[in-house]
């Protein structure tokens, strides 16, 4: 069994997570892709959380992420959503209004992995990305 460790604890915690942008906007392209992209590997980092895979669509962010069991997921997740907007608009200031500051939506999807395997949940997201591209060339 593949697993991580921390010091008195082995384990493997994989969860795949879906979340949209506020009303689910198609605002993530171009530049902006890019820089989501590189704050969630930066906030993962920041957290020990290992991405797996990850695809940022033009209106939704997959990830299959790896979370040590020592964060609860929803309060890791409230952590990458908020930090995360707040980098956003530090970067692009336009996306945000004086008065309201959220870029994500509420709420998220969140299952483990167990019950199908890693494999089958990154051709998933593999895919999802590759119908981006798609929409995006039209």
């Amino acid at each position: 069994m593949d697993s991580s460790s921390l010091s008195h604890t082995k384990w493997k915690c994989q969860y795949h997570i879906v979340f949209i942008p506020k009303y689910r906007r198609k605002v993530l392209y171009g530049q902006i892709k890019a820089d989501v992209r590189e704050i969630l590997k930066k906030l993962c980092a920041y957290k020990g959380v290992e991405i797996i895979e990850g695809a940022v669509c033009a209106d939704h962010v997959h990830l299959c992420l790896s979370i040590p069991p020592k964060y609860c997921v929803s309060e890791f997740m409230g952590y990458l959503k908020g930090k995360s907007a707040l980098m956003i608009f530090d970067k692009h200031p336009e996306q945000g209004s004086k008065w309201n500051r959220s870029f994500w939506a509420r709420g998220y999807y969140i299952a483990t992995i167990g019950n199908i395997t890693e494999e089958a949940i990154k051709r998933y997201i593999q895919e999802q990305q590759e119908e981006a591209k798609k929409e995006e060339t039209r």
